[in-house]
């Protein structure tokens, strides 16, 4: 998406619903791009393949709603809104925030993970969405890292097929279970944010998230963990499907980096330092990987 398709969209979404974007920000520029208008109102902007997920997210958010779990809340208009070749959700800005702490991801997976599931369709948990096509546009690695990750894909991905041992019972799960998409508001409470990974699947798959970023990433600190599994009460590195979520899960994380490392030098050492990691050529775990966006 360029800088200039994404205000068209935009401009054209909000005289639909006869919003005002005069004065629009951006507050993140990447695959999905989120800007501010005036009034509290938040507009996400996603390509245009994300129809069905932008119309789950609507429906999903007002059914966490009624369900008594803190989210950010949709507008209540007809949406999402499709202009200018671009699928655009419009949300109540969410009040002054930051990240959660590990704690209040693993209470908020413990609450969410024990709701029935909703009367409507949420589709089902793929750990493996638009890895393919990220490793398509990872043009500044080499070809034979390319692909390495394209065999690493496809093995986890048949193992996934063939299925997983038994575990926890399914789920709605969140997708993308981190500190950044649990906050913690200034006046306190917590909000569930970022629905786009919504879905149907094992729980695990939330659980995973932080056991990554404790052994492979390094962003948690194993004491931090621990924490974690006693507030959730489960330790799903105990389980013997964790290696294919995990590395599911680490594989997003490497061609994430890599995709928009295509556009952008400065994420190039780190999009190849994670592909190093996986080939084993910087020792064992944890690795330490920064951060991008």
């Amino acid at each position: 998406m360029t800088d200039m398709e994404a205000p068209e969209a935009l401009h054209e979404a909000c005289a639909a619903l006869d919003l005002d974007d005069r004065g629009a920000e951006p507050i993140r520029i990447a695959e999905n791009q989120i800007w501010r208008l005036p009034g509290g109102v938040v507009a996400r902007i996603a390509p245009p393949d994300r129809s069905t997920s932008a119309v789950r997210e609507i429906s999903v958010a007002r059914w966490l709603t009624a369900c008594g779990i803190p989210v950010v809340k949709p507008l209540l208009a007809d949406q999402p809104v499709e202009r200018a070749g671009r699928v655009v959700t419009f949300w109540h800005e969410v009040p002054p925030h930051g990240h959660g702490s590990t704690e209040d991801v693993a209470a908020a997976l413990k609450e969410l993970h024990a709701l029935p599931l909703p009367d409507f369709d949420i589709g089902h948990l793929d750990p493996f969405v638009r890895i393919p096509e990220r490793l398509s546009a990872a043009h500044t690695l080499s070809r034979d890292d390319r692909q390495w990750l394209l065999s690493l894909y496809e093995d986890l991905a048949e193992r996934w097929k063939a299925g997983l041992p038994p575990g926890l019972p399914t789920s709605a799960v969140h997708g993308d279970a981190w500190p950044g998409n649990v906050v913690r508001l200034d006046r306190g409470g917590r909000l569930l944010m970022d629905l786009e990974r919504f879905s149907a699947g094992p729980p695990e798959w939330d659980l995973v998230s932080t056991a990554v970023r404790t052994w492979t990433t390094g962003a948690v600190s194993p004491a931090e963990y621990e924490a974690f599994c006693s507030i959730y009460g489960h330790d799903v590195t105990t389980w013997a499907g964790y290696p294919v979520l995990a590395g599911a899960r680490e594989l997003r994380m490497v061609t994430y980096a890599a995709q928009h490392a295509a556009d952008n030098p400065r994420w190039r050492a780190q999009a190849q330092h994670r592909v190093d990691c996986l080939r084993g050529r910087c020792g064992a775990r944890p690795w330490h990987w920064q951060g991008i966006l």
